[in-house]
């Protein structure tokens, strides 16, 4: 029997495992489907308090990791592929077909920026390519960037990216937005957005380089194809969270985010933390937040229950 299963090695994880090893809880830590979440696909880190001449992502999560262990967090190479949240102590059943149980469960899963599937789409992640404006817009300053999504992310992200970059192209392949109104006439009347209407993303190009050069575009209207020079393309049609285990368990919205009080779901004792409960702001330092704010709710947790 388990104190602590915490499930994802992202931000979130890995700070609920330091906060809940620190507390003597010796969680066990399920490295999940990304090992180290989404910053493992980051070159450089600016915004991560602490690292003012910027982290290599998969170094700052090293570090947590280690964080975690040396406070007695262990970790296992295993994604949970289904849970049984019904009752004390919940059970959790991994993709070796292996049944765990424990007092307390942390989901902090993450959620999956969805990408479109190009041919050289998935090698130039990180070296120009980029599902978070937030997160990699200011590599790019002066220099051309493309945005392809046409609801409010989408425009959200290209008026982020006109405080960077020299200029930015929005690709749709329709000849209207799916946004709201106000989101959309933001985006249309910024003079440093252009838009690229009924047209699609073929291919990312990095021509004699490992990054992005420019993109191969075809208009769907006249199938003509062109290359539009950028320097990054920012994937802005969304992101899965990855909730499968816990459908008709745990209260979701519209989109399978977790739906929490804090941290807390609506079962004693299981919390959410990190982007799969945060649909809006995906930062690492927000994730690392809820993973510690679920680590303190599980402890508290025990205590009632004179386990801690």
């Amino acid at each position: 029997m388990e104190n602590v299963i915490i499930l994802g090695t992202g931000a979130a994880g890995l700070t609920a495992a330091i906060y809940t090893a620190r507390a003597n809880l010796s969680p066990l830590v399920l490295d999940g489907i990304q090992p180290g979440g989404q910053l493992t696909t980051t070159s450089d880190v600016e915004n991560f308090p602490g690292f003012p001449e910027a982290v290599d992502g998969n170094e700052l999560m090293s570090r947590m990791r280690a964080q975690a262990e040396r406070f007695g967090a262990r970790f296992q190479f295993n994604v949970a592929s289904h849970a049984d949240l019904s009752d004390q102590p919940l059970l959790v059943t991994l993709d070796d077909g292996k049944t765990l149980e424990t007092r307390t469960l942390i989901i902090a899963t993450g959620a999956t920026a969805k990408y479109m599937g190009l041919p050289h789409e998935q090698k130039l992640i990180g070296r120009g390519v980029s599902a978070c404006a937030t997160c990699d817009g200011a590599f790019y300053k002066n220099v051309p960037v493309a945005v392809v999504g046409g609801g409010d992310t989408a425009m959200e992200e290209a008026n982020f990216l006109t405080r960077f970059a020299s200029v930015v192209y929005v690709i749709h392949r329709r000849n209207e937005f799916r946004a709201s109104k106000i989101m959309a006439d933001r985006a249309l009347k910024n003079p440093k957005i252009r838009v690229i209407w009924d047209s699609v993303v073929e291919d990312v190009l990095d021509v004699g380089k490992n990054e992005v050069t420019g993109l191969k575009v075809r208009n769907l209207k006249t199938n003509d194809l062109s290359t539009l020079d950028v320097n990054a393309l920012f994937v802005a049609i969304g992101h899965q969270p990855n909730t499968a285990p816990f459908v008709g368990q745990l209260d979701m919205n519209e989109k399978g985010y977790l739906l929490t009080e804090s941290t807390r779901t609506k079962i004693p004792g299981v919390y959410a933390a990190g982007d799969v409960q945060d649909p809006v702001y995906r930062q690492a330092i927000t994730a690392a937040g809820t993973g510690c704010m679920a680590a303190i709710e599980a402890e508290r947790f025990l205590e009632s229950q004179g386990h801690a």
